[in-house]
């Protein structure tokens, strides 16, 4: 797919413009609901509250993952050096991960998607799945399993952070980078309101989060009409969203992940105009939008 035949130059550039205004009110969003829920839970400390501030922040570690990844792209500020700095310390950490690693393999996503070689591949290759199949893996995500391997991994990159060896330390750098962000967050917890919110956060991340991660991943890519095809039309997705949806699976507009695929220079929050455009220049006249997540699983899961 040639960009060039729907859209304009100047429509491209514009696009491809980044708003510092925008990625500060997104990123001031996620966080003030992170820290709504925690206030809200630790005034309030019952079963509901805190089932409800579990989902919450379920969904804004996910959404600090998707901020992570517009960093990665140096697509959300203006200034590459304000998203190395808020993609590592304000996105990054706090969602388990590290900037640079994840960027380097998601560069490595685009450039190989529709060959063999995506290293993402794994993760929606075997779809459609029966409701066997996927009811399995909604338990273990639920259930902390699939959490709880993660973390595992996220532990063992610790081994060697004292070695002698400077090549040794370097590997294991970036997980005690995410760590120290998780140490940060539980100091501030414990200072201003109670420690055991963390294990909420920490919980939320290990049960709710990995559930919204797998439904975000399966939406995306899950299922297409063909995985190995060159044209983002055919081995991408975007699906539309609604409040609660956007609240935890598809999170700051990452919903419009087809038109990511089609043109990654241009930052989440002019995503949506781009898809508007695009559809009313008939790019998608032979192209499934999906109405839901719900509508997505019905082809994914049968």
């Amino acid at each position: 797919m040639k960009i060039t035949e729907y859209l304009t130059i100047d429509e491209i550039k514009s696009l491809n413009e980044k708003s510092d205004w925008a990625a500060a009110r997104i990123l001031f969003i996620n966080w003030a609901m992170i820290a709504a829920a925690f206030w809200v839970m630790h005034q309030w400390p019952n079963p509901i509250t805190i089932a409800i501030g579990a989902l919450i922040l379920a969904g804004r570690i996910h959404g600090l993952g998707v901020i992570m990844h517009e960093c990665g792209h140096n697509i959300f500020f203006s200034s590459k050096t304000v998203n190395q700095v808020v993609g590592q310390w304000l996105a990054a950490g706090p969602a388990f991960d590290h900037l640079d690693s994840y960027a380097k393999q998601h560069r490595n996503h685009h450039r190989l998607a529709g060959t063999p070689d995506d290293p993402d591949l794994p993760n929606y290759r075997v779809y459609p799945v029966s409701k066997t199949s996927f009811r399995r893996k909604v338990i273990r995500d639920l259930t902390g399993q699939t959490g709880l391997k993660l973390m595992a991994y996220k532990i063992a990159g610790l081994k060697g952070l004292f070695s002698a060896e400077a090549a040794v330390r370097a590997q294991a750098k970036p997980f005690a980078l995410l760590w120290l962000s998780q140490i940060i967050i539980f100091v501030v917890l414990t200072l201003t309101l109670s420690p055991w919110l963390y294990l909420v956060w920490l919980g939320a991340m290990m049960t709710i989060h990995m559930l919204a991660v797998r439904l975000r991943q399966v939406s995306e890519h899950a299922a297409v009409p063909n995985l190995a095809s060159s044209d983002p039309r055919d081995n991408t997705r975007t699906t539309h969203t609604n409040w609660f949806t956007r609240l935890w699976i598809g999170p700051n507009l990452v919903n419009y992940h087809l038109e990511h695929h089609i043109a990654a220079g241009v930052p989440a929050y002019n995503l949506k105009r781009m898809h508007e455009l695009l559809t009313s220049r008939g790019a998608y006249t032979d192209t499934r939008i999906f109405k839901s997540y719900g509508d997505v699983l019905r082809t994914a899961v049968v």
